[in-house]
């Protein structure tokens, strides 16, 4: 029982640490942090991959798909996002 008592705790002290982190940050540094952070998502992407592998009922199999999902869509996303941020600095044929 104190065991998730402690956990919760933990949780609760890591979400509001980083919320407190990132709302620090400067919108202009957003992008770049999120870029230089898509290391984080294919390091959640495996896992979730490894803990769907240890699913023992088709209830965990279904939570540990979905979560397989959305890591992917995270890890793609930032990989996008990080596309459209370097082609922002590209200097056009005609600007020279």
């Amino acid at each position: 029982m104190i065991e998730g008592f402690v956990a919760l705790y933990i949780f609760m002290l890591a979400a509001f640490t980083g919320y407190e982190v990132i709302s620090k940050v400067p919108v202009i540094l957003h992008t770049p942090l999120m870029s230089g952070s898509n290391f984080v998502h294919g390091i959640v992407l495996v896992g979730t991959m490894v803990a769907l592998g240890h699913a023992a009922t088709p209830l965990e199999q279904l939570i540990g798909f979905v979560a397989v999902i959305l890591a992917a869509g995270n890890a793609v996303g930032g990989y996008v996002v990080t596309e459209r941020m370097l082609e922002m600095f590209k200097t056009s044929k005609g600007d020279k």
